[in-house]
């Protein structure tokens, strides 16, 4: 006969606790090897976030420092413009164009005469006599002076005309009559002389070595009201060929090499320097295209050096 022993309540009671003990010890052991295996994601996430975060604050100091190298620059730049136009200034004059024109006087007349058919129309109508001549100026343009003895540099066009008269008016207000020395037949530029000595002068430079995209400055009597009108551009091309009209004669000139740059030229500038940042004259302005947006033209400063040597004392 088997006997059947069945556990005590005490035995199954110290069984179960082992049981569950051994459950517990195998959850909590699962349990920390996932804490540990998270722990160790965490720890790479969070290494890698400080990485990022060290990263952003170095950037952000390199930043920093370039913003503050260009704050710098800038304001440097706007020193040297400042100065060069400072320099520039005195040696720039307006010039004056005068000429005698009639002085005519209005009267009335019948057209027909004394013809009794239309004589008692009272029809009148205006007739314009001379009366002598007046002195009156009629039209302006800007030079620079390149020798301390009085030799000014403008355009050809602005002292064209033989029978008019021609005066420079200084950047200190002084006023003085010039001669015309010399007429390049083929670049628009003239040599002018004003009397007297110890004049400030432009130094001139060395257009040849001019690249696109260099910062110059353009000085002038512009429009003929505003002297010493200060504008600033860049070079935006070098060897251009154009066809200028003279707004007075209304005849074309082709000029060849010349510069061209967006520093607004307006009437009235012809004849004044375009200066680099070294305050030296690297060019005379010469036109500018209307109706367009700052296109200017200059003729190259090299190219009349033979003359210059030749005319200026």
């Amino acid at each position: 006969m088997i006997k059947i022993t069945f556990p005590s309540k005490k035995q199954i009671s110290t069984i179960l606790g082992a049981v569950i003990l051994a459950a517990s010890v195998a959850y909590l052991t699962a349990e920390n090897f996932r804490l540990k295996q998270g722990l160790g994601e965490n720890a790479g996430l969070l290494a890698s976030l400080e990485n990022q975060v060290k990263n952003l604050a170095e950037t952000e100091e390199k930043n920093s420092e370039t913003l503050r190298r260009l704050v710098l620059a800038g304001e440097s730049k706007q020193s040297e413009l400042t100065d060069t136009v400072t320099k520039a200034i005195p040696s720039v004059v307006s010039i004056v164009i005068s000429k005698e024109v009639p002085l005519l006087q209005v009267s009335y007349m019948n057209p027909f005469g004394n013809d009794p058919f239309f004589k008692n129309f009272g029809i009148q109508v205006p007739v314009y006599q001379q009366k002598g001549v007046e002195k009156k100026e009629v039209g302006a343009g800007s030079g620079f002076i390149v020798s301390s003895k009085g030799y000014i540099l403008t355009n050809k066009h602005v002292v064209f005309d033989d029978s008019a008269e021609y005066t420079v008016l200084l950047s200190n207000g002084k006023q003085k009559p010039a001669t015309v020395i010399y007429k390049d037949p083929d670049n628009d530029m003239a040599i002018i002389k004003i009397e007297g000595n110890g004049y400030p002068t432009l130094s001139l430079g060395d257009s040849n070595t001019l690249k696109a995209g260099e910062t110059v400055v353009a000085i002038g009597n512009a429009l003929g009201k505003f002297n010493n009108s200060v504008s600033v551009g860049v070079v935006s091309g070098i060897g251009r060929t154009i066809q200028a009209e003279n707004t007075t004669t209304r005849s074309i000139e082709t000029l060849n090499d010349v510069i061209q740059t967006d520093a607004a030229i307006n009437p009235g500038n012809s004849g004044g320097p375009l200066l680099n940042l070294s305050g030296k004259a690297i060019g005379i302005n010469v036109a500018t295209v209307f109706g367009s947006n700052s296109i200017g033209f200059s003729v190259p400063i090299n190219v009349l050096r033979s003359a210059i040597n030749r005319y200026v004392k």
